[in-house]
């Protein structure tokens, strides 16, 4: 979203739907529509809490750093910039949106000051593979308090599964699943369908139960038509069977070994 000045009322009313449909997490970052997608985010929640839709502590808003501006310097002006576009005082998780060529060491001490100074509530990162992980670890006081990783992950892309995902799970560290309907091309998926008639949802429904089914990890879908909005949300009520799973691990198999992670 914010990519086009034109499509700028739909968004804003897309996001004010699903607001109140009931969604609670906006993800956002500065690189999407070069903050034009934080803009569309802060204008429709501002008009969802004046309308009183909605309290601000009951939103959960993410957005990202982009890794050339995660110095120790760059973290907290961009997060700055972050925060006067969506119009709030606090971002309630912020990540480093994939490794750039500032230290780890560096922009976790800028992203925990930010903490420290009730900018943020929680912060976190995204791409991070499992040696990403284990060097945040190690070079950074510890991961503890790292509260998320979002990654791409789709019943199609499955490369979490091998390492990643067991250390995020170690760790007590929830992993968010960004394009988990890859990008809508799983709502053609004919391996797909003939589970998802069973259950009268769609494929891309049956994909996005899918991922919701994991332990320790949430979803992010994007959509802007109320009807992919509805669908999406009511997803996360879909039941799958432990026979629903083991054919969908036969149609789009697990990994047998580690490969780089997806990435968009």
């Amino acid at each position: 979203m914010g990519e086009a000045a034109a499509r700028r009322p739909a968004e804003v009313a897309a996001v004010r739907a699903a607001i109140r449909m009931g969604y609670r997490l906006i993800d956002t970052a500065e690189m999407y529509g070069e903050g034009g997608a934080e803009e569309v985010v802060g204008q429709a929640v501002a008009e969802a809490l004046r309308a009183g839709e909605v309290r601000r502590d009951e939103l959960f808003i993410v957005s990202k750093v982009y890794p050339h501006n995660a110095s120790r310097d760059g973290t907290p002006a961009a997060c700055a910039r972050s925060l006067a576009r969506l119009g709030l005082d606090h971002i309630d998780l912020y990540l480093l949106h994939w490794r750039g060529q500032f230290e780890l060491a560096e922009t976790c001490d800028a992203l925990r000051a930010l903490v420290d100074k009730g900018l943020v509530r929680h912060w976190g990162v995204s791409n991070f593979d499992t040696d990403d992980m284990e060097e945040l670890a190690a070079t950074c006081g510890g991961a503890a308090d790292c509260a998320a990783n979002q990654v791409y992950y789709s019943v199609r892309e499955r490369g979490p599964e091998t390492t990643l995902l067991p250390w995020l799970r170690t760790h007590a560290m929830p992993m968010m699943a960004y394009s988990p309907i890859d990008q809508g091309a799983l709502a053609s998926d004919t391996a797909l369908a003939p589970i998802a008639a069973r259950h009268g949802i769609t494929p891309a429904q049956l994909a996005l139960a899918w991922v919701l089914a994991q332990p320790d990890v949430c979803a992010i879908p994007k959509a802007v038509r109320p009807e992919h909005l509805q669908d999406n949300l009511a997803a996360a009520q879909i039941q799958l069977t432990p026979a629903d799973l083991a054919e969908i691990d036969r149609l789009h198999p697990p990994p047998l070994r580690k490969k780089p992670l997806a990435m968009l």
